[in-house]
């Protein structure tokens, strides 16, 4: 089969210069008809070369397989006597929003009643709709005494998975959308929500015309909306300003303990939180939380909580950026700045997650990136200032396993959902009861384990350190046959995976699709933890913020290179993906790193750092990466792949991705590079979705293609 680069010769090859005109410069134009032509055209040239043999066939009812097993565990949320489930497979392409009991749920074949069919749905309004989640209003403690159900929902639905999308209220009892005429809420499409207030208002952050938006597209207005009211005379609570990121209200409903919250994002780790009194009418008072703007706050019922990015110096004290803090609400609002300190980061450690149930605060902590979990239990307020929460452990979990930790109803119960994965441990979902001090912790209960989806036998997982440029330890993992992964054949097809951005953590976790399309073929899959990433908390994150983006790419080559000495691979067997964030450092490592790669592939990237932030969401992320219309462009010009491309240099055969309706990312990068790398003779391959927004798949048979085409590309190229 040939997999020869097809070259469009529109233009002789070119470097990307700013201050001339970019030639490619059409193919930001998303719907134009000149670049959707040209993608049909490099979809065509993908499907002929990786698309056209028995063996992607094969891959692809593979992974489809998987994708579609009425085996996989159906992760479920707890609503009213309910447990609610989104499931997709072969017979449920957009899916169903469904639920069961619990005493259902704990058989092997649990009676799921449908509640919404977005298949029905959108045959019926000729719509290709994409979940995007649901939110239950918590009845009122008067109803639920007398047994009202949980009846009101507001369920979020994209066209083809952009992120824009709509909000319609549905009936939980009547499973339908209450119309508009019956005094039903309904969101047009835009970038924003509704959150419930009450039974008859909502707080609607959205659109609502010319100037009420962020440079992003996101909304920067938020108001109340009351029912049966005119979207349009909806109340104003807050308005950012026009440089904001994002401006979101919510009502926090727990009895007894109900507060109105604004969120104001200024930036990517800037923010600001306001609670609301009288909102809406015309005596309503903001009082905005008194923590540092890179700080987050929350609360829980007397409580609150605020994780530090930055020091905080406050009371004659300083804490540690990436602490957890606690303290009573009411006496901080009151000008008390008594914090107990509920964790603090070590050199090896991170918080990467707090859940609260009823009663406890679970905290959930990475350790070279391996989880830890501990139970923290608040005293008995009245409490003397900074009195200490008792500390408990809660036995789940294993080495080199991920755990993730929610409460099942954090207003009544104790009891946690618990999940737990890892490379080559197929997930289980088990029920918890969270135990104090002194109480005897109770097992937990597993209500599902996952199919095994590939053989492992005789594979292993070990995480590695290798040395940055700068002497910094970056740890990885690495998984395959025992024989490749130490066995030092040097020839094993290796795919190296990285992110390193927006304090996001690569953790452990199981994929049937990868175990059957590359583990059990002979592949051997990597994952580096590279700074930029949240694996060791914000220090970790910052080290590579901006001018110091560099260090991302070289922690990930110094990875490349330490996989090579272990004997594991050599550079023509070795592949890297990254996408989103991760597809710009795939482009980073084909521009400035093409030596250490056999074959590289560039998913929904940031490619073109000089117009990133004039393309669709990117304004809000110059906090990560600069703004390039300042002096910054001195810095981000080092790691903006268009710009550092070079038609005299050799390349690894490379596979970009992306979609038509990502309006995240604009699909204007992975088209740009891709022509620029054309024109000049690379082996390129290019194929865009027409749906799937930023996640590149609408449903699982276009999930499957796309996976296919990305192992095969890698199989053909690596082995």
């Amino acid at each position: 089969m040939s997999a020869e680069p097809v070259a469009t010769p529109a233009t002789a090859p070119v470097r990307i210069d700013v201050g001339q005109a970019d030639p490619y410069a059409w193919l930001e134009e998303v719907e134009g008809s000149d670049a959707l032509d040209w993608v049909r055209e490099r979809n065509a040239h993908a499907h002929a070369t990786l698309a056209a043999s028995d063996d992607f066939a094969a891959t692809e009812a593979a992974i489809r397989e998987v994708l579609d097993s009425d085996d996989r565990i159906p992760e479920v949320s707890r609503i009213g006597e309910h447990l609610y489930n989104f499931w997709r497979d072969a017979a449920h392409e957009r899916g169903v929003w469904r639920r069961t009991t619990l005493e259902s749920y704990r058989t092997a074949d649990p009676e799921w009643e449908t509640v919404l069919d977005l298949d029905a749905l959108a045959a019926a309004e000729d719509e290709s709709w994409v979940w995007h989640g649901a939110s239950v209003l918590r009845p009122s403690a008067e109803e639920l005494a007398t047994g009202a159900p949980w009846r009101r929902a507001l369920v979020d639905l994209s066209p083809g998975g952009s992120d824009a999308d709509v909000t319609r209220e549905f009936d939980l009892v009547e499973k339908r959308f209450v119309p508009a005429s019956e005094g039903g809420f309904t969101r047009p499409l835009a970038k924003g929500g509704l959150a419930w207030a009450d039974e008859d208002a909502v707080y609607v952050f959205t659109d609502f015309g010319p100037g009420t938006t962020t440079p992003s597209g996101y909304p920067r207005v938020v108001k109340l909306w009351r029912r049966g009211t005119p979207l349009a005379d909806a109340v104003t609570v807050y308005e950012g300003t026009a440089d904001d990121m994002y401006i979101a209200g919510r009502r926090l409903r727990t009895p007894g303990f109900e507060r109105d919250v604004v969120t104001r994002s200024i930036a990517f780790y800037r923010s600001e939180t306001f609670l609301v009194d009288a909102v809406g009418t015309p005596a309503q008072r903001l009082t905005k939380i008194d923590v540092p703007e890179s700080a987050e706050v929350g609360f829980h019922r007397e409580w609150l909580l605020v994780e530090l990015r930055d020091d905080w110096d406050v009371a004659g004290r300083t804490y540690r950026a990436g602490s957890l803090l606690a303290a009573p609400a009411d006496d901080f609002l009151a000008g008390s700045r008594e914090l107990t300190v509920l964790f603090e980061p070590t050199p090896t450690t991170s918080l990467v997650g707090a859940s609260w149930t009823r009663h406890h605060l679970i905290v959930n902590v990475l350790d070279d990136v391996k989880n830890r979990l501990h139970v923290l239990t608040p005293p008995e307020l009245p409490a003397e200032p900074g009195a200490p929460w008792t500390r408990s452990e809660l036995p789940v979990g294993g080495e080199l396993l991920t755990v993730g930790v929610r409460a099942v109803d954090a207003v009544e119960s104790d009891d946690a959902w618990v999940v737990t994965t890892g490379f080559l441990t197929p997930s289980t979902f088990s029920l918890t009861t969270v135990a104090g001090p002194g109480d005897t912790p109770a097992e937990a209960e597993v209500l599902k384990s996952a199919p095994a989806f590939f053989d492992a036998s005789g594979m292993v997982v070990e995480q590695h350190f290798a040395t940055s440029d700068d002497g910094t330890r970056v740890p990885y993992f690495v998984v395959g046959r025992e024989d490749l992964v130490r066995g030092g054949t040097r020839t094993a097809p290796t795919l190296l995976w990285g992110y390193g951005g927006f304090e996001h953590p690569i953790l452990p976790g199981y994929s049937g699709t990868t175990g059957r399309a590359w583990l059990e073929r002979g592949g051997v899959y990597a994952v580096a933890n590279i700074r930029g990433g949240g694996e060791y908390g914000p220090a970790w994150h910052q080290a590579a913020l901006r001018e110091k983006r560099h260090r991302a790419y070289e922690d990930f080559a110094a990875v490349a290179r330490d996989l090579v000495a272990r004997g594991i691979t050599s550079p023509e067997h070795l592949g890297m993906e990254g996408r989103s964030n991760g597809g710009l450092l795939a482009g980073n490592m084909l521009t400035q790193y093409p030596e250490l790669f056999g074959a590289i592939i560039v998913g929904v990237p940031l490619l073109d750092m000089k117009r990133y932030s004039h393309l669709l969401a990117g304004a809000s992320w110059i906090a990560e990466y600069g703004d390039p219309d300042t002096d910054d462009w001195e810095f981000v010009r080092t790691f903006s792949p268009y710009h550092l491309f070079d038609p005299a240099r050799d390349y690894p055969p490379v596979l970009f991705t992306t979609s038509t309706k990502d309006d995240r990312v604009h699909p204007g990068h992975a088209r740009k590079m891709a022509a620029l790398m054309l024109d000049a003779g690379k082996d390129v391959t290019y194929y865009e979705n027409v749906e799937g927004g930023h996640g590149g798949a609408a449903n699982n048979a276009q999930a499957a293609h796309m996976a296919a085409l990305h192992w095969t590309f890698l199989r053909e190229r690596l082995a």
